[in-house]
């Protein structure tokens, strides 16, 4: 249940619109719901200003469509991510206004409390820079996640330090953003080097692109967590979901 609907709940029931027994029954789903394979815990939107993410990875495409079922039956936008197209597919087959972002992976049943065009005019922002295009999946899903939630996000991608007067032609908008995240793979270098250059948080996303000893992201994870500016705060592997929503938590 969302902070709207239960405040709107709560406000017939004062009003004596709704009966006392009946609210409790409204309000008996919360904390959750056990499906057998999975517990949805509808009382995470009240707790954590946004409901429960559903992570598609090792879900078949039937258990994700049943867990966004009944997510979305409570509150009004919910989120999937690393879904694949198939299981978009299915989704969208029992959930016709689901929608598909495709180089983020992400699937977004229902709608957000604020759309793009409204945060877009915001004068605060979070600024996504990738290393190299290889890094845009797991950016594009930090951004995703981090619009979807209400923020405005601009993007500078393929930045990385190997060429960097790219970077440097970013500095105005760099320079102009109330939060950073920063995926690289490779090494990881330009966590760092963006954490000199600005004054406001950097969140550094290390990806598993790269070469053998990359080891599978453990390189730029190791980089970043050694980084020598200050400000500079590290998510795990890949996470771009995990970057997204703390880069707005703070940009809010």
């Amino acid at each position: 249940m969302d902070l709207e609907r239960l405040r709107s709940l709560l406000e017939d029931v004062k009003n004596g619109r709704v009966p006392v027994e009946e609210a409790l029954n409204k309000l008996r789903l919360l904390p959750y719901e056990d499906l057998g394979f999975a517990k949805i815990d509808s009382h995470r939107e009240l707790r954590k200003g946004f409901p429960e993410v559903v992570f598609c990875q090792g879900k078949t495409p039937q258990q994700v469509c049943e867990i966004l079922k009944r997510l979305s039956a409570q509150s009004r936008c919910v989120l999937a991510t690393r879904a694949g197209r198939e299981v978009f597919d299915y989704v969208r087959s029992h959930i016709p206004e689901a929608q598909y972002r495709e180089e983020a992976r992400i699937i977004i049943v229902g709608q957000p409390a604020r759309s793009e065009e409204e945060s877009s005019r915001d004068e605060k922002y979070i600024l996504v820079l990738t290393g190299g295009t290889a890094d845009i999946p797991v950016a594009e899903e930090a951004a995703v996640t981090a619009a979807v939630l209400g923020s405005r996000v601009e993007r500078a991608y393929d930045v990385g330090v190997a060429g960097l007067h790219r970077l440097l032609g970013q500095k105005e908008k760099i320079c102009g953003a109330n939060v950073l995240i920063v995926v690289a793979g490779m090494e990881g270098a330009l966590a760092s080097v963006v954490g000199g250059l600005v004054s406001r948080p950097v969140i550094a996303v290390p990806t598993s692109i790269g070469y053998g000893a990359n080891f599978g992201g453990l390189a730029p994870l190791l980089a970043m967590l050694n980084t020598c500016a200050v400000g500079v705060a590290v998510v795990n592997i890949d996470n771009g979901f995990g970057a997204g929503y703390l880069a707005h938590m703070i940009n809010t």
